[in-house]
């Protein structure tokens, strides 16, 4: 298994793009791997795309709190939750605004297979307005049941992985009465992707393309 290094540029911070059909999808799904890029100080830009006003305040904490040290931008959408391949053409503007103003050396966002509509049609659009970025779907737990198998990890300390959980927790009060909101799915699956790339935890990508160098 070979490592795949996330390297500044040297003109400066890592870019990231971060991308959520729901306030939560992108902490979910790659909070510990926020958590591991803090200490580098990116420029990161955070892009949800439905939401109350309860759960923007919601998703604006949590950015907050996973990258206390980014150049952070958050960027807040209505669409209809559960309604988004209906709403194909908005997410596509949007995603393209985005593009326009931005070039990010990493994206994170949801999977084009995921069973989810909402994150499905975020990740069937994002390969078709980013061409040129590292692309890192992430997985999100459902009771559709949609957990495939990865090409990319993050290994996760311990310690990472339970902060992971307990920002969750701090940082989206109105999702606690869910059924599936609770320490072991998210350790859980944490410690399954950790067995798959021999580390305690982790978590786990796809990614449909790099480009090997020598």
């Amino acid at each position: 298994m070979l490592p795949l290094h996330l390297k500044s540029p040297s003109d400066g911070a890592l870019s990231v793009l971060a991308i959520g059909a729901h306030p939560d999808d992108i902490e979910i799904g790659a909070g510990g791997l926020l958590l591991g890029l803090a200490g580098r100080r990116p420029r990161v830009r955070y892009v949800v795309l439905t939401g109350t006003a309860e759960r923007h305040q919601e998703a604006r904490n949590a950015a907050h709190a996973f990258m206390p040290d980014a150049d952070l931008a958050i960027e807040l959408f209505e669409l209809p939750e559960g309604r988004l391949p209906a709403m194909w053409t908005s997410v596509k503007e949007i995603l393209e605004k985005v593009a326009r103003s931005c070039s990010p050396d990493v994206i994170i966002a949801p999977s084009s297979d995921d069973a989810h509509q909402d994150h499905r049609t975020i990740g069937q659009i994002v390969p078709t307005v980013f061409r040129d970025q590292l692309y890192l779907a992430y997985e999100v737990p459902k009771w559709d049941g949609d957990m495939s198998r990865p090409s990319v990890y993050f290994p996760l300390s311990p310690e990472t992985a339970q902060r992971k959980v307990e920002l969750l927790h701090k940082c989206f009060p109105s999702q606690r009465n869910r059924d599936w909101w609770d320490d072991e799915v998210f350790l859980g699956i944490a410690r399954l992707r950790g067995v798959e790339c021999r580390a305690r935890y982790a978590e786990a990508f796809h990614c449909s393309k790099s480009i090997i160098l020598p």
